[in-house]
């Protein structure tokens, strides 16, 4: 693994942290197998309890890497299509996780990171935490994360922020139901192991069963996610070699604005 580090405690606490600081711990295909290899591990793990996603140094996850971004827009829509598969397996994957799952958003997150949060089960980030769904501004859209951050935040909410790209605070994230609380950056592990003692005093089974009910009673099993993904990845697919998607990922990449009227 060279883009995560992964362990569990003697308690049964699984720690999985996204290790690409200097990037503010971007996306990459790397990232993405690496992540999914890392969750389909530890679900078979007897001695986890619940897991732990977090990032390394200031950010949760900005997102696409910048490398990544740019071999995607030279790349053919099934080549696209093959891409967005993997990202929406890893978001399946999480959101399925048997065993109950805690975002510790310790900074900003964006597109693919917001889409992290979603899947997990609880939330919590420190106030200086910013969030955003910019896709748009690039001529794209949060195709593969979509129903996991609309299962959050409802379909309302989504309709401003997938349209206008707009960045939020925390204490807005809270109150869409993005994240569960917001606290000082100072107080952000102690409010996660307040939360972790809470999950630890909960029979394993029952809240294997509880997300099981919950995945039930809301409409969407694994099987139905399974087939909507394979609809939201060609849906990214087909605006990444648009021309439109295609503009827009050249501006972002030489760090330009886009003329929408061009296209």
């Amino acid at each position: 693994m060279n883009t995560i580090d992964f362990d569990i405690d003697g308690k049964g606490v699984g720690r999985l942290r996204i290790a690409r600081p200097d990037v503010h711990n971007a996306f990459n295909d790397q990232v993405i197998k690496e992540m999914s290899a890392a969750l389909e591990q530890a679900s078979e793990r007897k001695d986890l309890r619940l897991l732990i996603i977090t990032g390394a140094g200031k950010s949760f996850s900005a997102g696409a890497d910048l490398g990544w971004m740019r071999s995607m827009a030279d790349a053919s829509q099934e080549d696209n299509r093959t891409d967005s598969a993997r990202l929406a397996k890893l978001m399946r994957t999480l959101n399925f996780f048997p065993r109950p799952t805690v975002a510790r958003v310790n900074g900003s997150a964006f597109g693919g990171g917001v889409g992290l949060i979603a899947c997990c089960d609880i939330a919590i980030a420190a106030k200086s935490a910013r969030f955003g769904l910019t896709e748009v501004r690039l001529g794209l859209i949060p195709a593969v994360i979509s129903p996991y951050v609309i299962d959050a935040i409802g379909a309302r909410s989504a309709r401003r922020l997938f349209l206008t790209g707009e960045h939020f605070s925390a204490e807005r994230a809270v109150e869409l139901g993005l994240v569960s609380e917001a606290c000082d950056s100072e107080d952000l592990d102690d409010r996660v192991a307040e939360c972790t003692r809470h999950l630890l005093r909960a029979g394993p089974r029952a809240t294997g069963e509880a997300k099981d009910l919950i995945a039930t009673v809301s409409g969407r099993t694994l099987e139905e996610q399974m087939r909507l993904d394979e609809d939201t990845a060609m849906r990214i697919a087909r605006l990444r070699v648009s021309a439109e998607g295609q503009l827009g990922l050249k501006a972002f990449l030489d760090k330009s604005t886009p003329d929408w009227s061009s296209v």
